[in-house]
């Protein structure tokens, strides 16, 4: 048999678990900042991270969406959204970094570590806020109406005038 066109690792697993190990591991790097596993587990979830936090930086609905279909939690795709991506924005890709370790005791499997390159705690420049229309800052109580809407008001109070008398 050939393995022509055959892209990943099976990492002796079925399809629906390989999925869910990597939504797994993407959801706890988030939310850790670093995470530890196996040398080709890890090479398996990096690219798998990283297309996640390219679709934070767009921060759109539909990718808001596709994030939390991507990951266990739907706190985490916010978290990454809203907190992790803002301060990624200076980078352009490499967003993670993938270190060897020590071998582990157990079965001498080669252990990596997963984590960011920039520091994530740090939170992102805030950009300027936009100024306030004065007739909102003062609080006015009723809203300004534009003319058409007025005209309408007039065209309808008429109207009920008419049917009434």
């Amino acid at each position: 048999m050939h393995r022509h066109g055959y892209q990943g690792r099976k990492l002796r697993r079925d399809r629906d678990q390989r999925r869910a190990l990597l939504k797994g591991l993407a959801t706890q790097l988030i939310e850790h900042g670093r995470v530890e596993t196996t040398l080709p587990k890890a090479k398996e979830v990096l690219p798998y991270a990283e297309t996640l936090i390219t679709k934070a930086k767009k921060g759109g609905l539909h990718q808001r969406r596709q994030l939390i279909s991507s990951l266990t939690t739907e706190a985490t795709a916010h978290k990454l959204v809203d907190e992790i991506a803002p301060s990624l924005t200076g980078r352009q890709g490499g967003h993670l970094r993938l270190k060897r370790g020590q071998s582990r005791l157990g079965d001498n499997a080669q252990m990596a570590t997963i984590s960011f390159v920039d520091d994530i705690t740090k939170a992102a420049p805030k950009t300027a806020a936009k100024p306030v229309p004065a007739a909102k800052a003062a609080g006015s109580a009723k809203p300004v109406k534009s003319a058409r809407a007025a005209k309408s008001t007039a065209k309808a109070a008429a109207l009920k005038r008419a049917k009434q008398s």
